[in-house]
């Protein structure tokens, strides 16, 4: 989740015919469902999730303080709710809000992997994510596992154009070795508002020689990267051909929206606000068929 959305990005404009969709559109297949949460149950599978308890700012500066709280994670009407709330968290944190994720316990190489998900206003501050890291990272570290962004938003950006509720991303990031960074993104302002209190259809389509995402019924990828050179370190294929976990967050602040005061940030502007992330489901699909590689 590290990076400046103007380096090295792929951009592209949603049609507006996918403003109204619900579900996104599956390319041809046929899949079948390998893994979904749809969180129809009262209490958080944590036989799949682990609840991160965080404040170290994730590298990016971030202002939150993840913590395991009912205050700030539920199950609630069949969604998982993650919740940023202006509440203090010690001496140093203004912000409290929610990080899950299947490191250990559910990792997936190739597939569809998708969400739906109500966003919240982002407004000024709030950074809304959904995405995946190698399941290695605690052998290799960061950026070696590989890093799949498939949701990000609320950047600078948005924020300098007045369309917070329009700009969003997907990116990959990779390489040996913090010092070799590197990352590939994809910007896209949509046609339509992503922060209409409905639920959106995030999708990444994997497979051995490309990673692709959509959103909703759109037919036109906001990222496509070739995965091919899988010998080459230098080539983001070197790092996607392996397990990845899944990750879902709601970001206070930090480097990705420029916003380091807690007092600018205006999505929470009274002690006590909070928002909400919702997720009606997750989950991962296959082909019927498997993979060649």
């Amino acid at each position: 989740m590290k990076h400046s959305l103007k380096s090295q990005v792929l951009c592209g404009l949603i049609a507006a015919a996918g403003a109204c969709a619900a579900t996104a559109a599956v390319p041809e297949g046929p899949y079948v469902t390998l893994w979904e949460d749809n969180f129809n149950g009262h209490e958080l599978d944590r036989s799949v999730w682990n609840v991160e308890v965080n404040g170290s700012g994730c590298g990016n500066n971030e202002l939150e303080y993840y913590i395991d709280s009912p205050d700030n994670l539920e199950i609630r009407d069949g969604a998982l709710v993650l919740k940023a709330r202006r509440t203090p968290h010690g001496d140093s944190h203004h912000f409290t809000s929610a990080r899950l994720n299947t490191r250990g316990k559910k990792a997936f190489t190739y597939g569809i992997v998708e969400a739906s998900i109500k966003l919240p206003s982002t407004a000024d501050g709030l950074w809304p994510a959904f995405w995946m890291m190698g399941d290695d990272i605690r052998e290799t570290g960061w950026p070696a596992c590989g890093e799949i962004d498939i949701l990000e938003m609320g950047h600078a950006d948005g924020i300098a154009s007045g369309e917070q509720d329009r700009l969003f991303n997907g990116a990959l990031h990779y390489g040996l070795r913090s010092s070799e960074h590197k990352q590939i993104v994809g910007a896209t302002t949509s046609a339509y508002s992503l922060q209409d209190g409905r639920f959106h259809t995030f999708r990444a389509v994997w497979t051995p020689e490309k990673i692709e995402m959509y959103v909703d019924s759109a037919t036109t990828p906001y990222l496509s990267v070739d995965i091919t050179a899988a010998t080459d370190s230098s080539h983001p294929g070197y790092y996607f051909h392996r397990p990845h976990f899944l990750l879902l967050n709601l970001a206070v602040g930090g480097d990705f929206t420029g916003i380091h005061d807690p007092a600018a940030i205006s999505a929470l502007p009274d002690d006590g606000s909070e928002a909400e992330m919702l997720v009606d489901y997750v989950r991962v699909l296959t082909p019927a068929v498997s993979y060649t590689k």
